[in-house]
């Protein structure tokens, strides 16, 4: 009874316990799953230009676009991370799944519709005279958004990054 007067009394509730030293940056399995599943994204989109092209162009490590969605598979893999460990019921993981929902909207609306602005301007600008003040100016990035299909992907590759990571902190 008096370890209840006396938290009430300093102010501090279980709610606001410090975070025990056993939990760290490096051991939060929803953070480490969406780091992994962006890696492994973006580094198959480097895979694929060499694929495709037979060269390889480091950028894509960092680009926006292709196949699959980074951006997918970053949000679905901390998405289902957080039910896996917290439980699919909670309002961490519905937080985390209206967040994935609106990235993966956006990155095949917003985005992908830019995208496609960019490549008519860029044909405008292409096409005027030379002595026209915008012919020289730097194209536009086309590649911005995904198309359905690549935003899918990136949601399986996430989907099956928590759940990896999952098992792995099961065994453990």
């Amino acid at each position: 009874m008096d370890e209840v007067a006396a938290t009430s009394a300093s102010g501090m509730g279980a709610s606001t316990s410090l975070p025990s030293s056993s939990s760290s940056i490096f051991t939060n399995y929803p953070l480490i799953s969406a780091f992994v599943g962006f890696a492994i994204a973006q580094s198959t989109k480097l895979f694929t230009l060499w694929y495709k092209e037979r060269r390889w162009d480091f950028k894509q490590l960092v680009a926006s676009g292709g196949m699959p969605s980074s951006h997918s598979a970053t949000v679905t893999a901390l998405a289902a991370a957080i039910g896996f460990q917290e439980g699919f019921g909670g309002p961490i993981f519905a937080t985390a799944l209206i967040l994935a929902c609106i990235v993966m909207y956006d990155a095949t609306g917003v985005r992908l519709q830019a995208g496609r602005q960019a490549e008519v301007l860029n044909q405008i600008v292409y096409e005027l005279p030379a002595e026209h003040p915008l012919a020289e100016s730097r194209p536009l990035r086309e590649l911005l958004g995904h198309t359905p299909p690549q935003v899918v992907a990136g949601m399986l590759l996430g989907l099956l990054t928590a759940f990896i990571g999952h098992l792995v902190t099961m065994i453990k």
